[in-house]
């Protein structure tokens, strides 16, 4: 009998429970073989606005982690279903086929994946097949941030106090990269397992990707994290809000795909102030970015269990039942405007051009972005929140969705309705030069810094850039005016 590892949103062989306990398994059982498999769900994945960027991203991550696996003497097969209902059948056959004793996987909590799951054990309990599931999304597990009347926290701010608690409480460790459960295969035999005939299925599905925004493997992932945290982290604090800079940690990508896990990165930044002298969490001097950066990894996971205990709003509803009931304005060209970076507001266009062009977007820019859809085009979170996950290399639903709530104020924690930010005063404020902006909208290059953040002020606008297609003053406005009319 064989053991099963279904690899999923989590291509890593370090700090990974579900390889973990298998190949443990494998060890305690006589010596059980161990497997792996990873199913391709092109059609689930379109349907869930997955972009070429991310499937490319995935697959060839898949491929590295088949090289490490095989070192371990664990084949990754690819595997092929439709959609997540016929995954269950492809599973169900190639565990017949190579007499699977037990099937085991890490959680997703979107609904779709969540259904699939739910449906897996009565099914595979037929077969005599064991399943066993393991947490492994978040840094601090799913139902483990509370509140004292065990509810689930809607606040950002006392969920980060229980998160940074817990930490501090339960001192979680890693997972190990297993020992080798058999003999390293190599050759035909990890050849055997290459997604090259998928990728070119990809390809005609998904389109092109853009180029790969980090470097493939789960040991770049690494480098990246060792990196970010030696070079750039303590200045986080100050440096990340700047697009024209290299501020931020562009560790997204490997997250999002699980190359690292939030475990492993919260226990680096930990590592490494205690290297410093300075007990984990306490912000003071120049280590303020590391908390900094700490409170986003906070950030993600608070998404991850609001997916978890609020499973509506991965089912295009807003945590805020109220505002189902905005009215939100259907103006196609305004929407195209917006995708293509030609809303004649610099800042927006420059960060949907970057969006379009790479497959990323600097943060600041996506509520930058998202707040100028959703509150001065008034035009629905969702359609703005399919078209990221649908260009983004490092879409993922949990922190897509928490950030597009957030910005249309339909969310938890939202940023409150009337709080509108203005494009262009962010623009003055996070590129004053307008350094980000002329790389991305040549047609302004020639602008001074003033006037590069509105060019129809005090001359004639460049050719060939367009005016403004919202003013931005009535517009916010008149968004206000909306949610205000839902609260009388």
């Amino acid at each position: 009998m064989t053991q099963l590892v279904w690899f999923r949103n989590d291509l890593r062989a370090a700090d990974n429970p579900a390889l973990a306990a298998a190949c443990q398994s494998a060890v305690q059982s006589s010596d059980e073989p161990v497997k792996a498999c990873f199913i391709v769900t092109t059609e689930q994945w379109l349907s869930h606005d997955w972009s070429a960027a991310k499937v490319h991203l995935m697959l060839d991550h898949a491929d590295a982690l088949a090289q490490e696996l095989a070192k371990l003497g664990i084949a990754l097969s690819f595997l092929r279903a439709a959609d997540f209902e016929q995954s269950l059948g492809t599973l169900e056959a190639f565990c017949r086929e190579h007499k699977i004793s037990q099937v085991h996987f890490n959680e997703e909590y979107g609904v779709s994946e969540r259904r699939r799951d739910k449906a897996l054990k009565p099914r595979f309990d037929t077969l005599g097949v064991k399943v066993s599931k393991y947490r492994d999304q978040a840094a601090v597990p799913v139902g483990e941030v509370l509140t004292q009347q065990s509810q689930p926290y809607s606040v950002f701010t006392p969920f980060s106090r229980r998160w940074r608690s817990w930490q501090e409480e339960q001192q979680p460790t890693l997972f190990a990269v297993p020992k080798k459960v058999g003999e390293a295969l190599a050759g035909a035999d990890v050849k055997n397992s290459n997604s090259v005939i998928l990728k070119k299925e990809v390809d005609m599905l998904f389109g092109e990707a853009p180029p790969a925004l980090v470097t493939t493997g789960e040991n770049a992932g690494h480098a990246a994290l060792q990196n970010f945290l030696q070079e750039r982290a303590g200045d986080y604090k100050q440096d990340r809000d700047f697009p024209a800079i290299e501020g931020t940690s562009k560790l997204s990508p490997y997250l999002a795909i699980g190359a690292l896990s939030g475990r492993q990165c919260v226990q680096a930044a930990w590592q490494l102030k205690e290297s410093m002298g300075s007990s984990f969490g306490k912000a003071n001097n120049n280590e303020e970015g590391f908390f900094t950066w700490v409170t986003e990894l906070a950030w993600r996971d608070f998404y991850i269990h609001i997916l978890y205990h609020y499973p509506r709003v991965s089912m295009h509803r807003a945590f805020k039942p109220e505002t189902e009931a905005l009215h939100w304005n259907t103006a196609d060209e305004h929407f195209e405007a917006w995708k293509n970076g030609r809303t004649g507001i610099p800042m927006v266009d420059a960060a949907m051009r970057q969006l379009n062009a790479t497959g990323w977007m600097h943060n600041r820019l996506r509520m930058v972005a998202a707040m100028f859809l959703t509150k001065n085009l008034f035009i629905d979170w969702r359609r703005g929140e399919a078209y990221f996950m649908s260009k983004l290399a490092d879409g993922y639903l949990a922190s897509n969705n928490g950030g597009w709530q957030w910005s249309a104020s339909t969310g938890t924690d939202a940023s409150p309705y009337f709080r509108v930010f203005n494009p262009m005063t962010q623009g003055e404020r996070f590129d004053t030069d307008g350094e980000f902006i002329r790389h991305w909208v040549p047609e302004l290059a020639k602008l001074d810094s003033k006037r590069i953040h509105n060019p129809g002020k005090g001359g004639v606008i460049p050719g060939g850039y367009p005016r403004p297609i919202v003013d931005l003053k009535e517009s916010r406005k008149e968004a206000i005016a909306r949610f205000q009319a839902l609260r009388d």
